[in-house]
């Protein structure tokens, strides 16, 4: 945090009211003066910054909604003290109220860049008292990362954090501030990893700071990032100053430029055409390129690179379908597909990488491991929010907990013998387990559950489980009556594997949820334990009320499979027990022929 405390340390309101060149009897009757009024000053500061502390001062007249969240402000105060906010002001925005006050979304003040909560915070503070403070306890959530072994002088959150102050200032014109942070960038630049430069860049051309764009430019043009990389992630004017700067540097000799003639030239040419067809979302069109082309491969052009950091999760799959890319193939930087995934942090994209044979053990050149830059990049913030039973879960923490988890996993495949053996040999009734395990994980995990489906090729439209059940009164599956039993027999089939193949991906991939799936189906008892330990006496008073209405829901939908399957005969039976578990354990009477 002492990027931050020199924040506050380099302004002051004494700065303000030092006389220049006095001497004598009147430097001494000045100064007492000074004293005098510095200290009124600051009184003052501290009485308006109870405005924004002391909930029984909240008298504002307006909202700036930031992440989702309302901060009321006093319209007077920041217009006195910034003319961004005094034209704002001044145009009304009566089109935007709530409950009679004007409100305003930062997402549209600051359109280039986003400014979180925490950093509006401190903004706000300095503009109610002229003083920027040493920053209050939950800015570290959100300034440092979460690897222990960071410093947090120059990771992804510190830098990011400083950019929203940047985008802030600049924008509120706030010109002290401005140039008190346009300084921290400055130290970031020469220390931060040259990927984590490019939003310093972007900022600093946005914000239009000179000084601080030519300090990036110089150090961007000079890095081993190529014009793939820049082309994709910089203003189109950004882009074409770093080109300029690298040919009037003369990285390339002459020798090398004739060797790009003409084979290299139709080789560059071939990876922009496959790179767009990408970017078009279409992998057909990656083929078609391939075969008509003697140059270059799927490897050649690094496509697999390029999909994992700008394409649709969906085209990351279809690359790794055409089977034609080596998953731990590393490009010019020394970088592998999952150290990038690893950058984008984006699960669907490292499930399939990994369940393709993606290493989460290679290294960077520089010692890093994919886990390794994924938590230089993740905010405690994020990392540690707590996300609410049957809730999306956060990516953040996804995507760490499955790196972790590869690594320390072993080459055995995953062994369903244990639970094959408590289910009985007849189809239906092991579709039955495997469908309300599913349903019930797509209740309770749902981002989880998804990726999981989504690996087994297992589709979620037409879903005969539990979740197809709520709200139905109807029988949970469609009967086709001109449906031969061998039809009707290979269709059951192809639908337990995609099952099983689903339980497996989630097994892999995300043993925890599995863990609590597994208690439920085993004891009940045991699974409320697991669900309801945690948590203040309300929390576990709404948690036990969703846990019972699970609870009664997969017992619900597993009845009513079992009666539609197997008649009447068996209904009462399957009504009977407590749990999916009692169900799937009983053995099917034979029908009488």
């Amino acid at each position: 945090m002492d990027h931050l405390n020199d924040l506050s340390s380099s302004l002051s309101f004494a700065s303000s009211y030092l006389s220049n060149g006095s001497s004598g009897n009147y430097v001494s009757a000045s100064a007492n003066s000074q004293s005098t009024e510095h200290l009124s000053l600051s009184r003052l500061s501290d009485n308006l910054e109870r405005l924004l502390l002391d909930a029984q001062y909240d008298y504002g007249d307006a909202d700036i909604v930031v992440e989702g969240v309302a901060v009321g402000v006093n319209r007077c105060i920041l217009a006195a003290r910034s003319q961004f906010f005094h034209e704002l002001f001044k145009k009304g925005n009566d089109d935007s109220k709530k409950e009679g006050k004007p409100q305003y979304m930062m997402s549209e003040l600051v359109p280039f860049g986003g400014v979180g909560y925490e950093a509006f915070k401190v903004v706000l503070n300095y503009l109610y008292t002229g003083k920027l403070k040493p920053p209050p306890p939950e800015v570290s959530t959100v300034s440092t990362c979460v690897d222990d072994n960071c410093a947090h002088e120059a990771c992804g959150p510190a830098i990011n954090y400083a950019v929203e102050l940047m985008y802030a200032a600049a924008t509120f014109q706030m010109k002290e501030l401005v140039h008190v942070v346009q300084r921290r960038l400055t130290n970031f630049v020469e220390k931060a990893l040259v990927e984590d430069v490019i939003p310093i860049l972007v900022a600093s051309f946005h914000c239009k700071q000179s000084q601080l764009f030519s300090h990036c430019i110089q150090r961007v043009a000079k890095s081993d990032l190529d014009n793939v990389v820049l082309e994709k992630e910089l203003p189109h004017e950004v882009f074409d100053s770093i080109k300029s700067l690298r040919l009037e540097s003369q990285q390339m000799d002459e020798s090398s430029m004739l060797e790009m003639e003409p084979g290299e030239e139709k080789r560059l040419k071939s990876i922009g055409r496959i790179h767009k067809a990408l970017d078009s979302d279409d992998v057909e069109l990656v083929t078609l390129l391939l075969k008509e082309s003697d140059s270059i491969s799927l490897d050649g052009a690094y496509a697999l690179h390029y999909a994992v950091a700008y394409c649709d999760p969906k085209i990351v799959k279809e690359v790794l379908g055409l089977r034609l890319a080596n998953t731990n193939l590393r490009n010019a930087r020394g970088h592998t597909v999952l150290h990038v995934a690893a950058r984008r942090k984006e699960p669907a994209v490292l499930v399939p990488l990994l369940n393709s044979g993606a290493s989460a053990l290679e290294t960077t050149l520089d010692g890093q491991t994919a886990v390794a830059i994924c938590r230089r990049l993740t905010r405690p913030k994020d990392y540690n929010e707590n996300t609410k039973q049957g809730e999306v879960s956060n990516k953040d923490r996804i995507c760490i907990d499955l790196l972790e988890r590869e690594m320390r996993r072993n080459s055995m495949a995953v062994d369903m013998s244990n639970t094959s053996q408590v289910i009985a040999d007849d189809l239906n009734v092991r579709l039955d387990y495997f469908e309300n395990r599913v349903a019930f994980a797509r209740l309770l995990f749902p981002a989880e559950a998804k990726l999981a489906m989504e690996m087994a090729d297992h589709p979620t439209s037409g879903y005969t489980g539990l979740l197809a059940s709520k709200g139905s009164s109807g029988n949970l599956r469609e009967v086709d009556l001109n449906e031969t039993p061998s039809v009707r027999s290979k269709r059951l089939q192809e639908k337990l594997h995609a099952l099983i193949k689903t339980v497996q991906m989630g097994r892999r991939f995300f043993p925890h949820c599995s863990e609590v799936l597994d208690k439920f189906l085993d004891d009940e008892m045991d699974m409320a334990d697991y669900f309801l330990e945690k948590g203040t006496p309300e929390e576990q008073k709404n948690k036990k009320m969703r846990f019972l209405e699970l609870k009664d829901d997969v017992q619900k939908a597993f009845c009513r499979d079992v009666a539609e399957k197997r008649g009447p005969e068996l209904t009462a039976s399957s009504s009977s027990s407590s749990s999916p578990k009692e169900g799937v354990n009983r053995k099917v009477r034979k029908r009488s022929s």
